[in-house]
């Protein structure tokens, strides 16, 4: 374990027991994920410090993802080939979410001229799976893939109230501050849970970026799981909480319900 705590290979161990752990394919996935958008090339050297491994076993693996198609090399860096995104379209086509929500998402812009997105819940992160884009209101850029800490998002929020206390305590992760308003205390996260659970919706106002306020309500399932969450995002400068509140909650939910309904069909439940 390095100083500053596990590797990336250190966590992927500790999800399954150790006699059942393949360390080859556990370190494998680590150097793919070694690579992001502030780190797209990196020398051998560079992949070796973020999973943690020698730099024998780093090259090892690298040129092993080379043969296979899913980094490229000029000798020097490494890149990621667009081969990786096989590995998540799996999930996504087998999951068939983006494709159902899309259309969706693009008529609820029309009516709300605001972005909106549908994210998932992956350990303590969303990660946004559909997403149609107005006006860029965020420093960063999003994606599909993009990946925020559920505790400070709308569709975070919705996701985290779904669970039981006991899967809330595995994915709450580690709160930390990012804007003065982020609330980052664990108890008060939770009575905040409580509140979204009961409301069924979910407002957060500028808790993850400045000057960002975004709205989100669940997306089930036809056992009436939550399995989604869909929002509208918007700048302060131009959405008031109340128009979040009184107007776009109201076409929120009606696109909300047709992609359950939509993505039930496309399962044939």
């Amino acid at each position: 374990m390095s100083a500053d705590g596990p590797n990336a290979a250190e966590r992927l161990t500790e999800v399954v027991p150790r006699q059942e752990h393949v360390q080859s394919l556990a370190r494998g996935l680590a150097v793919i994920k070694a690579f992001n958008g502030d780190r797209p090339a990196q020398t051998l050297s560079d992949v070796a410090r973020a999973t943690g491994l020698t730099r024998a076993a780093a090259r090892r693996f690298l040129l092993t993802l080379a043969e296979l198609g899913y980094v490229r090399t000029d000798g020097r860096l490494f890149t990621l080939t667009p081969r990786v995104l096989e590995l998540g379209y799996s999930y996504l086509s087998a999951l068939s979410l983006p494709e159902v929500a899309e259309p969706h998402l693009e008529e609820l812009v029309q009516l709300v001229h605001e972005s909106a997105s549908v994210a998932v819940l992956d350990g303590s992160d969303v990660v946004y799976v559909a997403r149609v884009a107005t006006s860029r209101i965020m420093t960063v850029s999003i994606t599909i893939g993009t990946r925020f800490p559920a505790y400070a998002t709308s569709m975070g929020r919705v996701l985290l109230a779904a669970l039981s206390p006991a899967e809330l305590d595995q994915r709450l992760g580690d709160p930390r501050r990012l804007t003065e308003r982020t609330i980052a205390d664990p108890a008060a996260l939770r009575d905040v849970l409580g509140d979204v659970r009961a409301a069924g919706y979910c407002l957060v106002d500028q808790e993850l970026e400045e000057g960002l306020r975004s709205i989100a309500v669940p997306i089930r399932d036809n056992t009436g799981r939550v399995i989604a969450a869909a929002n509208v995002s918007t700048h302060t400068s131009r959405g008031t909480r109340a128009w979040l509140r009184d107007e776009a909650l109201l076409h929120l939910r009606a696109c909300a319900l047709g992609i359950q309904q939509d993505l039930r069909g496309a399962r044939g439940a």
